[in-house]
């Protein structure tokens, strides 16, 4: 059998980890020593960052001993191939599994902003069309939170509004992860959505849109100073679908940045309370971003890789008739199965655009995926 080009990851496994897990174990065992200080705990400002570190260390070991036994398997399938054992078809879905995995790694290595590393708050909001742009907002909903489940990442909704006839009218959830929100940073924008309608009976194709905003979830270590007389809060009574568990009580809560005009709100807890500490946290981090995107536009650091938000300048168009992909207008990157992706397959997309931000705003060489079984 013709031996399949190995990926760079299994190359390099071979070869020694493309981790220095010597030096991350040292590393590891000096932060595991000033965790033990019992004062560090009373301090989150620096007890926090530690832990993120921990974690992330913890991770990548993880991801070395991972690379080590997959490349072990690999080589043990060539072996067998040696010795005349009909194996090709299982070393060549080995090799595909690895490929995606180290193509996960090398996101991993490029996100090194200050807020990668957070979780990430996601609104997803329909645009002007009614049903049709409400069953497109939920289609990319679900398609995040598979994308997050896939990851291995919690997710927690934080405010939901139900379309009147199919779909929402708007969505807010946190996905709690390592890195999640540098992974989705680049998915901020408009989305837009051709197919044939399944609410014409006529069975015209429509486009619809829908857009989407992602903020990190900013924790206690960044400072946000919110004034209060800049703040309206408002209180309503829990929305849902019904059932023995809807809210009765007017616990769910709604803040507007006067200034800013940012408007957050969730309903997801039973306590007033509760309710509002979340939204007081979403909106924190809405400003941060919104003070960060500020920054962006006066240095003009962003100029030339098209990022605006506006109905007409879509980042990405999923195309379900006549022919069907999923394409990102800002990388250039193209997936043909655009079923797998509105199910979660979002990596080729995550890698192009972290590549792109890496190049300054230049798109990498293209990258098409065709169909995968």
């Amino acid at each position: 059998m013709n031996s399949p080009t190995l990926p760079c990851a299994t190359k390099s496994a071979t070869c020694g980890s493309i981790f220095d897990a010597p030096r991350l174990k040292s590393e590891l065992t000096a932060i595991e020593q000033k965790l033990s200080d019992p004062s560090l705990w009373s301090n989150p400002q620096l007890s926090q960052p530690i832990m993120r570190d921990r974690k992330r260390m913890e991770e990548q070991l993880a991801s070395d001993e991972e690379l080590a036994g997959r490349t072990g398997d690999i080589e043990a399938y060539f072996d067998l191939a040696r010795e005349g054992e009909p194996v090709e078809a299982e070393l060549e879905k080995e090799i595909q599994s690895l490929n995606e995995y180290a193509d996960g790694l090398e996101a991993r290595t490029m996100l090194s902003g200050e807020t990668d590393p957070l979780n990430a708050i996601v609104v997803v909001h329909p645009g002007a069309g009614g049903t049709e742009s409400q069953d497109w907002a939920e289609m990319l909903m679900r398609m995040y939170l598979r994308w997050a489940e896939q990851q291995g990442f919690k997710t927690e909704m934080n405010d939901y509004q139900d379309g009147e006839e199919a779909g929402i009218k708007s969505a807010t959830f946190t996905i709690t992860g390592e890195y999640a929100y540098g992974l989705l940073s680049g998915e901020t924008g408009v989305h837009r959505l051709v197919r044939i309608s399944p609410f014409d009976q006529a069975k015209r194709r429509h486009t619809s849109f829908a857009s989407v905003y992602v903020s990190p979830e900013i924790d206690d270590s960044i400072q946000i100073d919110i004034k209060p007389e800049d703040l309206r809060i408002d209180t309503y009574r829990s929305g849902g679908k019904g059932g023995q568990h809807v809210n009765t009580t007017d616990s769910a809560v709604r803040m507007t940045h006067l200034s800013t005009g940012i408007v957050v709100a969730c309903q997801n807890e039973r306590s007033q309370h509760k309710n509002r500490d979340r939204a007081m946290k979403m909106l924190r981090s809405r400003l941060y971003e919104y003070e960060l995107e500020k920054k962006r536009q006066a240095t003009k650091k962003l100029e030339d890789s098209k990022l605006d938000i506006n109905f007409g300048s879509q980042i990405r168009s999923y195309v379900l008739q006549p022919y069907r992909i999923a394409k990102d207008h800002r990388t250039k990157v193209e997936v043909g199965d655009v079923d797998r992706v509105l199910d979660g397959y979002l990596e080729p997309f995550i890698r192009g655009y972290l590549k792109m931000r890496r190049n300054g705003g230049v798109p990498a060489a293209v990258e098409q995926e065709d169909d995968l079984p």
